[in-house]
Formats: C-alpha cells, structure tokens, sequence
C-alpha cells in the first residue's frame, strides 16, 4: 500500500475535526505513544489524537481513508505483539477518553462499556453488584477492556471460564471508511447472519475501532481456595496439568512457573514472602472457586492426590485473603521481572494440554541448539505457555539474525504438536512473518481478503498480522 505521509494541513484539519485539547503534536509528549510492552521497539506518530465519542472517531476515519494516511488504534499500550505501534507513522487513535462503563443491566447479566475502561475498574464495578466478568490478563489492572476485545485476551481464569471472546455480545464499531455499525445484538443467541461480532474480536484494530462493547456476565463465585505446587521434575509438573481434567475436575486457574520465574520476581519485588526450596524446579499455581467451600474443598483434594502422582512436592494452601493475594501478585508480576532482568523476546506459544511437557521439552534443547537461555511461565491449564528468550550474554549478530529461525523452530514445533502461534497476545507486528507456519497461502489470501473489504485503502493499523509477503 502507498500511504499519505501527514503534512502540516492534515495535522490542522484533524485539529478542527477533534479539537486542539484532544490533540497531541508534541515530539516529547507523543514518544510515550511510540511504544508498547513489545520489548523496545519505538515507532513515532505524526500526531496523536484522544477522540471522547463515537461521532468524532468517525469523522476521523473518513477524513483518514479519503486522505490514505495511516491510523493506529491504541488502548493502554500493554500489548506484548507490537499490536499499537505506528509502524508507518501517521495518526495514533488513543482510546484512553472513552472511559465509561454506560451502563450495568442486572437484569439480564449484561454490561455496555466504552473500550478505555480498565479491566479491573469494570470487574470490581461488578463484583459490588455480585456479577462477574472472568477474563483477567496479567495486566488487568492498567489494560483496557477495548484492548482485551482486541487481542481476544485470556488471562489465568480462562481455563474454567473462557476467553474474551465468550462474553463478546455486540459491538459498536466505526469502520476505515467512517460508517458506524453494531455488529449483532445483545442477546445469548443469535444464528442470524454473518457473525460480524466475533469476526472484530482478535482481528487487532485491523477491521474498525470498537467504540462501545457489550457482554455478557455471571454470578461472582466468592469462594476459592489457592495452591501452590512445587516439582522437582518441570516436565513432571506439566504432566500433572493434563492429569487434573482427566479426573474430572476443573479448576478457575492452573498457571506453571519455572524456578527462575519466580526467583527473578521474588528479587523483583520485595514484598512476596515466600521462600524456595533448591529442589523446586518448577511450581504449579491452582485454584478452585465456587460457591460452596466443601465442594471446593472436595476438588482440591482430588488435585492433591493427581499432583502427588506426579511427585509433586510439599504443597502449600494459601486460604486466607492475604496468601492469596500474596501468591497472584506473585503470578501477576513475572512479565515485569523478566523484562526488569534482561532484554528479551517473548513468544506467546499454546499446544493442546497434553502436548504441553512435549513443548517445555523441545524449547529447551531448541535454546540449547541456538544457544539462548529462556523463561517459561504461562497458563498451563490452557496449554498456554509464555516463552521468554533471555538474550543475556548472546552476541547481537545471533540475536539479530540466527534468533528468528531459533524462533520459527519453536513454532513449527507448536504446530506439530496440534497448537499455534499465539493464545492471547495476538500477531501484531513481531510474529506476522512466521504466519506462514499456521496457514496455507489460501487461508492468508482468504483473511487479506476480508480485510480489503473492511479497509479497501489499508490504512487501519496498516502492517499487523500479515506477512511482508502477502
């Protein structure tokens, strides 16, 4: 695609279709929206713009498309695929001032909120009203609910209660062109057409901005019991993941952490008490939730006896409200004390559960292969397992050049396995070019396709999830 480079007149004319306070042409002020959580990429916009309703976006994108400059929608910019960079410049579309939760229907066990709420304040908003939204990604206390839809992001409870896609009823959503539509109908059912709604979710700001969002809710379980299990063996601990639904039980969440995981969190911060044996290898973090503890109870024996089968170590119970929040937090921080340790890329790698020791084991000798050392922590009850490659002491020429076959290896090795790509983080810009492992050229042409019918000119978050090929 050949794109309009932004020019002082285009900059004025945005200016008076948004307005100069919902406007940012500062270099200094608009670097922060350069970059994401992508490891340390950096893309400047041309100018960042903070519309506050659906009208103005729209006249945005008509004025964006007929002009051809290149838009980029952005949320919080926690995303870890590049997913918000400006790669060619052009305008930033920052959600951050459609921030309102509109309204909360008890009666139906539905929600409408505007994609810049951040997913924690929309989940405690309900659990006042004793409702519940259960997608929880790590960063759910700084993303926004827009980009949750976005990626399809998951998070720890996804095991028990699904993904964000799950609860996705209906879509407000102004197109490239300008026009705005809602996608379906807020309602449990719906066969009637094309279901444009889910088609939106996970397509990473590629199809059309999403300007209001509606889901669906349940009862808030508040009850639940924490356990953390330590192994010996890593690969013994990702046997047991698969175990624990073989016997019939289903846990809210089931997340693995290496010994260096947690050891680099514990360093990371300060306020974790908790102390690892050298024996432990590798730790299991599960919890069940629900309404009644002794059903709780009940299920968290029957996964004790499955992780002593697997020679689980001592376990540890955390029932009160402080050793729980004191293990999650632990849980919730190892993204950051990764990245706080050493430069490093991270794939976002998901097999079916069983295959999961299968993948632990060939990324290990694929890194001794290529000579990297990684990190692997993730949402093991998904066979969900987050890759973190630690370039540490690795030269910059391998890291540059003989690292992206290390990492086309790791992949063809997930899709052998029966999995893909990613599970939640999405394609974005830094994994577009291994898509070719996932689909044939067919698939890619079929999905190109559909974008050029939604943004016939390409200027919507242009240079995501497509290879450079296509």
């Amino acid at each position: 695609m050949k794109y309009t480079k932004l020019q002082e007149n285009h900059i004025q004319d945005l200016i008076s279709i948004v307005g100069i306070h919902h406007c940012i042409t500062d270099e200094d002020a608009m670097s922060c929206y350069a970059h994401d959580e992508t490891e340390d990429l950096h893309f400047m916009p041309g100018l960042v713009i903070k519309p506050h309703n659906t009208q103005t976006i729209a006249a945005v994108m008509k004025y964006c498309h007929e002009h051809r400059i290149p838009v980029t929608p952005r949320g919080a910019g926690t995303g870890l695929s590049g997913g918000a960079l400006p790669v060619y410049g052009g305008v930033v579309l920052s959600t951050e001032k459609l921030n309102r939760i509109l309204e909360i229907d008890e009666k139906n066990l539905q929600v409408m909120t505007e994609p810049g709420v951040i997913t924690e304040v929309l989940q405690e908003a309900l659990i006042e009203k004793g409702l519940y939204y259960p997608p929880d990604p790590s960063s759910r206390g700084s993303c926004f609910i827009g980009g949750n839809v976005a990626e399809c992001a998951g998070g720890p409870r996804a095991v028990k209660y699904g993904v964000t896609k799950d609860y996705v009823l209906n879509l407000e959503v102004v197109l490239p062109t300008g026009e705005i539509i809602w996608t379906g109908a807020n309602v449990l059912k719906n066969s009637t057409g094309y279901n444009l709604t889910q088609l939106m979710v996970g397509s990473e700001g590629t199809l059309g901005i999403v300007t209001k969002i509606v889901l669906k809710l349940i009862p808030y379980p508040p009850l639940s019991v924490v356990m953390l299990v330590p192994f010996a063996d890593p690969e013994k601990a990702c046997e047991a993941v698969s175990a624990v639904f073989r016997a019939g039980i289903v846990p809210s969440a089931l997340e693995f952490m290496e010994r260096d995981a947690i050891e680099w969190t514990l360093k990371f911060r300060n306020d974790i008490p908790l102390k690892i044996a050298p024996e432990e290898q590798a730790h299991l973090l599960i919890e069940v939730d629900g309404h009644s503890m002794e059903t709780i109870r009940n299920d968290a024996e029957k996964i004790a006896s499955v992780m002593e089968e697997y020679q689980a170590l001592n376990i540890h119970y955390a029932e009160s409200a402080d050793e729980k929040n004191a293990l999650w937090k632990l849980r919730r921080s190892v993204a950051k004390a990764v990245k706080s340790n050493s430069v490093y890329k991270e794939e976002d790698t998901v097999v079916p559960r069983y295959e999961l020791p299968r993948l632990l084991k060939g990324v290990k000798e694929i890194g001794k292969k290529y000579g990297f050392h990684s990190v692997c922590y993730g949402h093991a009850g998904d066979g969900n397992l987050h890759v973190n490659i630690i370039k540490g002491d690795l030269p910059i020429d391998v890291w540059n050049h003989e690292l992206p076959q290390g990492i086309r290896e790791i992949f063809q090795l997930c899709v052998s396995l029966g999995g893909t790509l990613s599970g939640e983080h999405g394609i974005g810009w830094v994994q577009k070019n291994y898509m070719d492992i996932a689909f044939n050229p067919v698939q890619l042409q079929l999905m190109k396709s559909i974008k050029q019918v939604f943004d016939p000119h390409g200027i919507l978050n242009p240079g995501k999830v497509f290879p450079d090929s296509l």
